[in-house]
């Protein structure tokens, strides 16, 4: 982690709402999710708003080595976003505590508020990651 990963860092980013990002996409083998309305489905919101904070903290770190992964997500939905509309995700690292790290989040698709809350993340090795991984991936009942 370099020394200019701090509190009070902020980033935005916009994405225009594609129809493959809706609920009938989120699982295409789930016959309950292609009966649901084509909005922004949560799962792809909170991929996004991972995106943005990855975005955010990437110039922080010595990426790609090290890199970041979600641990924790206190987030709410609020309003439905059909395709074709703008997101516009904000937000501001609110701590920093050794390698995990706490945003805030407040997104709008232009008309609405869909979403506000926090996200931790935390600072990993990329390389000791992926080796404890490929170990789990071997080991018995997998």
């Amino acid at each position: 982690m370099k020394d200019s990963l701090k509190a009070g860092l902020t980033f935005n980013f916009q994405y225009r709402v594609p129809e493959n990002k809706t609920v009938p996409y989120l699982y295409p083998e789930a016959p309950e999710f292609q009966k649901m309305p084509k909005v922004l489905a949560t799962g792809f919101m909170v991929g996004l708003f991972e995106w943005t904070c990855i975005q955010a903290i990437n110039p922080h770190l010595d990426w790609p080595e090290e890199q970041t992964v979600g641990i924790g997500l206190n987030l709410n939905h609020l309003a439905a976003t059909p395709p074709g509309l703008t997101v516009t995700v904000a937000v501001k690292l609110k701590e920093v505590d050794g390698r995990r790290l706490v945003f805030s989040i407040v997104a709008d698709d232009g008309l609405d508020k869909i979403s506000e809350g926090t996200h931790e993340r935390f600072v990993i090795d990329a390389a000791k990651f992926n080796k404890k991984v490929a170990e789990k991936g071997q080991r018995p009942g997998t």
